[in-house]
């Protein structure tokens, strides 16, 4: 019997991360090709990451999120913005948990659930 391919886990957990996060960013219209370069740098950083640590695999969509999240603060600012709040002052999701399955975009501020990462074009603007 052939053992799995850990490869293949690892790799098919890096590519969910990608289209979850590229889909946030088409949702938010943001996927402009200098910004699929930082979902890129993300997934490469990642890839070394898991790698060492395969039980990681399953955290990787929220850490690629966040790593895209960072990277746009730095260069062009806060994203993705809040949808929920439509006062004050304009302010950006949080990925929760920081490092778990299941990852979700949260507005910290109402403290509620927007959108798992991957579905921010379900929700209504």
């Amino acid at each position: 019997m052939n053992a799995p391919d850990p490869t293949s886990h690892l790799e098919q957990s890096l590519h969910a991360a990608r289209a979850l996060v590229l889909a946030d960013l088409v949702a938010g219209d943001v996927a402009e090709a200098d910004v699929v370069s930082l979902v890129e740098d993300a997934v490469s950083h990642r890839r070394w990451w898991v790698e060492q640590w395969p039980e990681g695999a399953e955290f990787v969509a929220g850490l690629v999120a966040q790593d895209v999240q960072d990277a746009l603060l730095e260069k062009y600012g806060r994203w993705p913005l809040c949808p929920a709040c439509g006062s004050g002052d304009p302010h950006a999701l949080d990925v929760e948990p920081e490092l778990g399955t299941d990852p979700h975009w949260v507005c910290g501020k109402a403290g509620i659930v927007v959108a798992a990462v991957g579905s921010l074009g379900s929700v209504a603007r």
